[in-house]
């Protein structure tokens, strides 16, 4: 591992380049679980941190912590090269990976002292993450008696105790009904409008797409695109409109006609290729097909998951969703640099 300066002036909180590490399987061969990533995440924002399992997010947050060393590549955190200097870092980040473990016997508000003293923590916070995290009322309760939602809040007021600039939190919405979930959205947007930066990695894709400013996804070791939410899904809108009709068979040739990329699904067509909606209406009206719906069909953060890490799991024929189109194997698409190029070049 490569221990280069700080960078002075940069607002990058977390940075990783070109990290690799590998792991021998039981029979000898070697399995890449980081082959060349990169990642960026700068101050004040919340970075969604997304990846198939196995795909090595949980190895990429465990090599930052220090957890795991990597083979090759660098790592910084506020500046500073980790692991070599994660000792002068540590304070300032708080950090859940994978699922913590607690004594069952000892309640939610002894687990928290007994950590808040440990790291030398004033044992007033012990209350305010109980409260933030929405626990107040079951603090002095044991921990055996928790759901799985209510230790995974738990885990995350430990992440709190510190008051950290930096949160790294992986799968935090585990075990969390709709209710918990949209606590846990609320805490985090006002930690993050308070100046901290958060790292989240999660598998439920609708809350990141909510709740995150920017996204990194990867797929077997390896960053496939990154960048604000919007432009990653702006990458992937096809200009598709989902159009009902009496006659979808009689009414599909005309757009063809036109020049206009044509489904049928049934009741509807989805219909790409239209600079404006108003000329498909157009064109359906002057022939006595009256449009009952045009409405656009824009991409969700699934559909382009999907289509960048697992593109034979899209549902290519129905037209509910959005169905993004597969990228080529080979690309790396980097909508943060606004630049596309041949996955090669990380290595």
């Amino acid at each position: 591992m490569d221990v280069a300066p700080p960078q002075v002036g940069s607002t990058a909180v977390i940075e990783v380049e070109g990290l690799r590490k590998s792991f021998l399987r039981p029979r000898g061969s070697v399995h890449f679980a980081l082959d060349g990533l990169d990642l960026t995440v700068r101050a004040g924002e919340i970075h969604g941190f997304l990846g198939d399992n196995g795909s090595g997010k949980t190895t990429t947050l465990r090599a930052l912590l220090g957890l795991v060393r990597a083979d090759e590549g660098r790592m910084r955190i506020f500046g500073r090269p980790v692991p070599h200097f994660l000792p002068e870092v540590v304070g300032r980040v708080g950090a859940i990976v994978e699922s913590p473990r607690f004594f069952g016997n000892f309640s939610g508000r002894k687990t928290l002292r007994l950590l808040a003293i440990s790291a030398g923590v004033p044992v007033h916070r012990v209350d305010e993450v109980l409260h933030q995290v929405g626990l107040t009322g079951r603090g002095d309760d044991a921990v055996r008696s928790y759901s799985l939602g209510m230790r995974q809040r738990l885990a995350v007021a430990t992440a709190l105790l510190k008051n950290p600039e930096l949160l790294i939190l992986d799968e935090p919405a585990n075990g969390l009904d709709p209710g918990g979930m949209r606590q846990m959205r609320d805490l985090l947007r006002d930690l993050a409008a308070t100046g901290t930066t958060v790292l989240i990695s999660s598998h439920i894709l609708a809350e990141i797409e909510m709740i995150c400013d920017h996204v990194t996804i990867i797929s077997a070791g390896r960053r496939v695109a990154t960048g604000r939410v919007d432009e990653v899904l702006a990458g992937f809108d096809q200009g598709s409109y989902r159009v009902r009709v009496a006659e979808p068979d009689l009414a599909a040739p005309l757009l063809t006609a036109a020049g206009l990329e044509v489904v049928t699904h049934e009741d509807q067509l989805v219909v790409t290729g239209a600079a404006d909606p108003e000329l498909i209406s157009r064109l359906l009206g002057e022939q006595g097909h009256w449009v009952r719906e045009l409405s656009p069909l824009t991409p969700d953060l699934e559909s382009v998951f999907l289509a960048l890490t697992r593109p034979e799991l899209l549902d290519q024929a129905g037209p509910e969703g959005y169905d993004a189109p597969a990228p080529q194997p080979a690309v790396t698409i980097d909508l943060g640099d606004r630049a596309a190029h041949a996955a090669g070049s990380d290595q």
